[in-house]
């Protein structure tokens, strides 16, 4: 499994942990449910400010996120 797949399946949880689907999450994002679906199956990459306001929506920071111990 590639990093952006992990980090893909990191987002999905976290999600899920919110009680969110990928429709709500992607209309924050000014995006499709197809385009954010790509980040969670780590087909695309996320810029800076889309992991920042990702971290704060789901309440993880970015250690978590990209899963750096």
């Amino acid at each position: 499994m590639s990093s952006a797949q992990k980090i893909g399946n990191n987002l999905k949880q976290a999600r899920k942990d919110k009680g969110m689907t990928q429709k709500e999450v992607a209309a924050l994002l000014h995006m499709t449910q197809q385009q954010y679906s790509r980040f969670e199956r780590g087909i695309f990459e996320l810029n800076y400010d889309q992991i920042l306001f990702l971290c704060e929506l789901y309440d993880i920071d970015a250690n978590e996120l990209f899963n750096i111990k």
